[in-house]
């Protein structure tokens, strides 16, 4: 079985770095490019897990997880929040706010999977833990 994973990123660039590094390595990609296709999306397919950026259009991250967090068939889905707004108390904030992790940009490529994985059951992982 492959995981299935939602990428919510409005940065082009970011959007196809994410997706490649991801299918690269096995996952099926499903990607939003606003808050409200996200959730839309999530909806609809349930991915396993929801990379999501949080300065997005339309909802940005923060709503996107909230409302993700409310709604019981989405609720138990891990969301890792992925920003370039690194300060100093955002960890917290972002796992207060309902997120399950969190990676500041710019991402490692080398790194970004393997940090990835550990959001998914095992049984999904490619590469099952490893490096």
């Amino acid at each position: 079985m492959t995981a299935r994973i939602l990428i919510a990123e409005d940065h082009p660039a970011s959007l196809e770095l994410l997706r490649y590094l991801l299918a690269a390595n096995g996952y099926d990609i499903l990607s939003a490019e606003d808050g409200e296709a996200a959730l839309d999306l999530a909806r609809r397919d349930t991915p396993d897990l929801i990379i999501c950026d949080l300065q997005m259009p339309k909802k940005n991250g923060y709503e996107v997880v909230r409302q993700l967090k409310s709604e019981p068939a989405l609720s138990a889905i891990p969301v890792v929040a992925v920003t370039a707004f690194s300060m100093i108390g955002d960890r917290e904030q972002v796992l207060a706010a309902g997120f399950d992790g969190y990676l500041s940009k710019p991402i490692e490529p080398e790194e970004f999977v393997a940090l990835i994985e550990q959001y998914l059951p095992l049984s999904l992982r490619k590469q099952h833990g490893g490096r």
